[in-house]
């Protein structure tokens, strides 16, 4: 089925009572029952819960960042099941695949994948409560309705409370799926309501909920020294020196592979205090073999990316036409070599883990995206049964897809192997999380475009740059063939060279569309001002073309698989922008108004940012506008204003001053004093948001919001002061 639940036995619900009276519905996620039914054994996990006072748990199955998901997904089961919100509350699930299937943070996933099964778990809830209240009545359950944890007998007006109704509830015969009923969307109660992130009181007021808060008894604290460069081996330490310091329990050298997403070579101090086992660290004196990265640097990537771009690519990833004819025939031809960096996650909480090893077992406490992929890295790395691992999930201080890699996970689980049986909490200090990321890659776009006399885009190419090995790209550095204008233009060339580079890369919010955005949608407005045509005017013409074109082709050929990205979503986008911002007003003298939009995560996206240039050069971000699809519900207004403005302020806090450089083998920047993140007086001083709704499901939004306000800010920047942006982070001393 098209929603990604299928009404047969492998996806299904369960009801049964709860422990101490009470309606317990299990929800199977579509793919977990097949892992279950491998064992021979059906485990429904215990995902909504009503007792007998009326209060409703629900679990909270995906991994919390700071998305909001722990409250979106529970606010979707509740309005089905039309309870009381007051009475919901909120438990987060522990890593149990086999209960929960994927449990996972990224790729702006969660709510596209959930959105279904969550609905009918609690519709099938609210169905159950109203059939049970119609066998106490002794009435047709279609004469019965529900609302805010009761249900009501429309003729006479009698009401009972879910909790009075929980036993009978669980007694009453389960619903199949496809019989069960979902609300019309205008019948929603909870949902396009705004509600308050479920941890936030605890948040503002300093609890403990992320994994630097994890205590428990008798632990123990870890910190570990790695190599600076990646890849090299530990080839002595003063392990002596570092264990004679007061406090330390013990120092031990760990003997790693290659691949840094899982153990790699470095010594642990473990001692009674975190503060004490980083200052015994620093006695440690470790030498390091070189390895792989040695010798890179970010000198040596630019002029080798120079040198790439003037010799025949490597890869050939699309052709449409005959873009050499396309070029020859043009009116002007306009080129421009567009550089981003390799930037780090720099999220606020460090990475960290806390793990305890007895009997054989692990158990674990991280603040992870992808739980699971941790443990299936802890069980093969350290030779233990998967299923001799417990993971508890814990809040993380930020993941921007930094916390899909768990390479600390296993660095906690291996130093507690060997700790006898304490609990040992590893901390990485900010150093250490600066100087061992997985970094957004860096990559080179050398354009060139044809326009006719009347300013058309008629040609164009793009031989792009960036990092992996062997010829293939690294995670984070490929570049789609479908980046648009791909479809808008006749003649339409992609080809590609690939760097050898051992530096780690990974997925950063918004993976690869962060950057392309900047080089493409940038490159688009200086073809517009090449050809005297107005740039939001030449998106919008370039967005009918493409929607012409696949309308034509639809009807030539039914058969020709497209893309997802529809054009004529993202032209509503472009011409509701316009309209909030104004677009074409007159602005003070030194300020400017640039466009952008991009496609990302299923999300449509376009953003003008209003930005001003001083005399000398100063960069200031003042309003953005921001208009958006991303379907047809809006799960909480209130959390996804949030994800957009946050996703705004980051990418213009990118743009303005974020950067990782290479020195052989070895990140530069070691702290925020070398990495500044975005201040208050630099943020603009309003986000305005207005969502596009359509006719299609609901999606992610917290990724594709921040690729165009990096474009839309370098193209207000050359409107304010003739100045191009081709090299991030901006500088414009250097243009």
């Amino acid at each position: 089925m098209a929603d990604g639940f299928s009404p047969s036995r492998r996806n299904f619900l369960q009801v049964s009572t709860a422990a101490g009276g009470g309606l317990l519905i299990s929800v199977m996620i579509p793919g977990v029952a097949a892992a279950a039914d491998a064992k021979g054994v059906f485990a429904p996990n215990n995902f909504v819960r009503i007792g007998a006072d009326g209060i409703v748990t629900i679990m909270a199955k995906n991994p919390e960042c700071g998305q909001g998901i722990k409250t979106a997904l529970p606010m979707i089961v509740a309005d089905e099941l039309d309870a009381d919100w007051s009475k919901v509350r909120i438990e987060q699930a522990d890593s149990v695949p086999a209960l929960y299937g994927a449990q996972r943070a990224g790729g702006s996933r969660s709510i596209p994948n959930e959105w279904i099964a969550m609905r009918k778990a609690g519709a099938m809830g609210r169905a159950l409560l109203i059939a049970a209240a119609a066998e106490t009545w002794k009435v047709d359950a279609a004469s019965c309705s529900a609302a805010k944890g009761e249900v009501i007998h429309g003729p006479t007006g009698r009401k009972l409370p879910y909790g009075k109704l929980a036993a009978a509830a669980a007694k009453m015969p389960a619903i199949a799926p496809e019989a069960i009923k979902l609300k019309d969307p205008k019948d929603f109660a909870i949902m396009g309501k705004s509600v308050m992130q479920y941890d936030l009181p605890e948040i503002v007021t300093g609890k403990p909920l992320f994994g630097i808060d994890v205590r428990l008894p008798g632990m123990v604290y870890a910190s570990f020294e790695q190599a600076p460069a990646y890849g090299a081996k530990l080839a002595s330490a003063d392990l002596a020196a570092a264990k004679a310091h007061p406090g330390v329990h013990d120092v031990f050298a760990i003997d790693g592979g290659a691949n840094p997403s899982e153990l790699v070579s470095g010594v642990a101090v473990i001692a009674n205090n975190w503060w004490t086992a980083q200052q015994a660290r620093k006695k440690l004196n470790a030498k390091w073999q070189a390895g792989p990265s040695a010798g890179q640097s970010t000198a040596d990537f630019a002029l080798k990316a120079a040198a790439a771009v003037k010799q025949a690519p490597t890869l050939s990833l699309r052709k449409d036409g005959d873009p050499d004819a396309g070029f020859k025939s043009a009116g002007k031809v306009i080129e421009a070599a567009y550089h981003y960096p390799y930037l780090s996650h720099a999220t606020l909480e460090p990475q960290n883990c806390t793990a305890q090893y007895k009997d054989g077992k692990f158990e674990i406490w991280a603040p992870t995206q992808a739980p699971d992929t941790g443990r299936q890295i802890v069980a093969r790395v350290l030779g233990v049964k998967p299923e001799d691992i417990k993971v508890h999930q814990i809040r993380c201080g930020g993941g921007f897809g930094r916390r899909l890699s768990n390479d600390y996970m296993v660095q906690a689980a291996a130093i507690a192997q060997k700790t006898g049986g304490a609990p040992v909490k590893l901390l990485w200090s900010r150093e250490d999380d600066m100087a061992h990321d997985f970094y957004r890659p860096g990559g080179f776009c050398n354009f060139k475009a044809g326009i006719d006399k009347a300013g058309k885009l008629v040609a164009f190419r793009n031989h792009f740059v960036s990092f992996g090995a062997n010829g293939k790209f690294s995670q984070g550095a490929a570049m789609a063939p479908t980046e648009f204008p791909a479809e808008a233009v006749g003649n339409f060339e992609l080809v590609a060279t690939v760097l050898d580079s051992a530096i780690p890369t990974g997925p950063m919010r918004a993976p690869q569309s962060n950057a392309h955005a900047f080089a493409y949608q940038s490159f688009i407005d200086e073809v517009a001002v090449a050809g005297g045509r107005d740039p939001l005017d030449l998106r919008v013409e370039l967005l009918t073309v493409a929607a012409a074109r696949r309308a034509l082709l639809s009807k030539t050929d039914p058969t020709s698989p497209f893309p997802p990205f529809d054009p004529n979503r993202m032209l509503a986008c472009v011409l509701k922008v316009k309209e909030m911002s104004g677009w074409g007003r007159a602005v003070p003298k030194g300020t400017g108004l640039g466009v952008a939009f991009y496609y990302s995560h299923s999300g449509y996206f376009a953003e003008v940012v209003e930005a001003s240039v001083t005399d000398a050069g100063q960069v200031r971000a003042h309003k953005v506008w921001v208009a958006a699809d991303v379907g047809n519900q809006i799960v909480n207004p209130s959390g996804a204003a949030n994800q957009v403005q946050g996703a705004v302020i980051d990418g213009i806090g990118q743009a303005l001053g974020l950067k990782i450089e290479v020195a052989d083998g070895a990140t530069v920047q070691k702290n925020f004093n070398q990495y500044p993140l975005i201040r208050m007086p630099q943020a603009p001083v309003s986000v305005d948001l207005q969502w596009v709704m359509s006719d299609n499901a609901p999606t992610g939004l917290g990724e594709p919001s921040l690729p165009p306000v990096i474009p839309a800010l370098c193209n207000a920047i050359y409107a304010a002061s003739g100045k191009r942006v081709r090299n991030l982070p901006i500088d414009l001393s250097a243009t």
